[in-house]
């Protein structure tokens, strides 16, 4: 829970910057700012901004005029919506119109994304004005800090509204578990619409640390992030579980780093079997919903479950989780339930029309906020959680029930795949079936051979009824497995229950 003397965001960033206005703040391949740098490039980008706006659109390229912007919105008192310029135009156009953004922040070369929006155009190189005469605000606890756009059940994405508080309590939590301190350097890796972007960009800010940005090119090949990494003494590094994975089959990961972080979805031990013993790994958890992250799990000093995956920790600081059944009673250690998750980082819950989405969000009789995830998982004897799967995740095939991340474990543990995706569909008859998608571990490895091995842990109706073999799994921006990338099988006729 918060205290009434709790800082925001801009008051600490300020107090930084007067502590050593000299100090390297954020770099990308173009230019490099001071604290006292980067808050004056937010002045010059907040003078420009209307005085009335409270919603900020946010769509440009990843760059140090980027977090400018993003600061600047801050200083304003406003919040920022987040949007990377690759999505889908209507996607972009509908959160920037869901939202109530008043204005949005550009590059030059993305307007025709935004026709119809206002518009403050903001180019790599802009110059500081040394007359902007804009008063920063140390902004206050209660307001927005950003909306963060995730998918919605209903085909509308869902956005969330996060709090000036909400931040602060996570980044005192970060602080309290992997103690950055000036020396460090932070990878800004993330796209912006996923909140480990949150995570890098204030986790390193308000803690003293430097943030570093590759260019796209360094981002997107394992071998010149590295190379950067290695450069530019990078020391924190937070991603996705396949992010990891890669790092793990390189010879040798850059001596700089001292902190790994994996999150947004399972990492499992095969992931980091050559990371584990030379550098700090933590596992992650936490929705959007909860600002961030709610767990973690030092994946170098435990171990993992039977399954291949690791736990998902004991709450961060300030946070409580709580397993409770369907009636809302918490149920005793080792038994499953849903996962539901208290204190500081507790959102205000979706925007717009969301009634019956924002039900997830519960006020108990204490006056203490609460989110009820969806995600099911138990808590271990020594106290950690271990996550399971989405409750709604769950399909049943010939009447029997099957859950899809029991075999996509099975197939994880075979030793034939390095990664591997199950998913449920249905066919024309709406019935459930089950298609695996993996990545062998050899060449030679066949489906006949991976089919014969899942049918000796489990039982017929559990396998998958289409095994296809990819050179690798699509991935999202996100880092996550692309759904509607990998190839379709359709299954035109359903088989008669035997």
């Amino acid at each position: 829970m918060r205290t009434p003397t709790m800082n925001t965001i801009i008051r600490t960033i300020t107090q930084k910057t007067k502590e050593s206005p000299s100090a390297k703040s954020v770099f990308d391949a173009e230019r490099t700012l001071s604290r006292e740098d980067l808050a004056a490039l937010a002045d010059t980008i907040a003078a420009r901004l209307p005085t009335d706006c409270d919603r900020v659109g946010i769509v440009m390229d990843h760059s140090v005029e980027m977090i400018a912007a993003i600061l600047a919105v801050l200083k304003k008192g406003a919040a920022y919506v987040p949007a990377e310029p690759f999505l889908p135009t209507e996607r972009i156009r509908f959160m920037m119109r869901d939202s109530g953004a008043q204005v949005v922040i550009t590059n030059s070369h993305h307007e025709e994304l935004l026709n119809g929006f206002d518009l403050l155009i903001v180019d790599r190189g802009l110059p500081v004005a040394t007359d902007a005469g804009y008063a920063t605000t140390t902004g206050n606890q209660d307001q927005l800090a950003y909306i963060l756009y995730t998918s919605g059940t209903t085909g509308r994405p869902k956005g969330i509204a996060v709090t000036d508080a909400n931040v602060s309590h996570y980044v005192r939590a970060f602080q309290n578990e992997f103690h950055p301190t000036d020396s460090d350097i932070m990878l800004q890796h993330s796209v912006c619409s996923f909140d480990i972007f949150v995570e890098e960009v204030f986790g390193a800010l308000l803690s003293g640390a430097a943030l570093a940005i590759p260019s796209v090119a360094e981002r997107n090949d394992i071998g010149s992030l590295m190379g950067f990494i290695e450069k530019n003494h990078v020391t924190m590094l937070t991603g996705f579980p396949y992010l990891l994975q890669e790092m793990n089959e390189l010879p040798a990961i850059p001596p700089s780093l001292r902190l790994l972080i994996s999150g947004g979805d399972v990492i499992r031990e095969a992931y980091v079997t050559n990371l584990v013993d030379r550098i700090p790994v933590y596992n992650t958890y936490g929705p959007t919903e909860t600002t961030v992250c709610a767990s973690y799990y030092n994946c170098s000093t435990g171990k993992a479950l039977p399954d291949g995956t690791y736990p998902v920790g004991k709450p961060i600081l300030g946070v409580d989780v709580v397993v409770m059944d369907e009636a809302g009673n918490i149920v005793p250690d080792g038994r499953p339930g849903e996962l539901c998750i208290l204190g500081g980082g507790v959102s205000n819950g979706y925007v717009g029309d969301r009634e019956k989405e924002n039900e997830a969000f519960v006020t108990l009789a204490d006056g203490r906020r609460m989110y009820r995830s969806g995600d099911l998982g138990y808590v271990l004897p020594d106290g950690n959680i271990a996550f399971l799967h989405r409750k709604d995740t769950q399909i049943m095939i010939l009447g029997k029930r099957v859950e899809v991340s029991e075999v996509e474990n099975v197939l994880m543990q075979s030793g034939l795949v390095r990664q591997a995706h199950v998913s449920p569909r249905t066919d024309d008859r709406e019935l459930s079936y089950m298609v695996a998608y993996v990545v062998p571990e050899r060449e030679e490895t066949t489906t006949d051979e991976i089919r014969t091995y899942l049918s000796d842990y489990l039982t017929d109706f559990m396998i998958p009824e289409f095994i296809v073999n990819l050179d690798s799994l699509p991935l999202t921006p996100n880092g996550k497995v692309d759904v509607d990338a990998l190839p379709a099988t359709p299954r035109r006729t359903a088989p008669c229950p035997s």
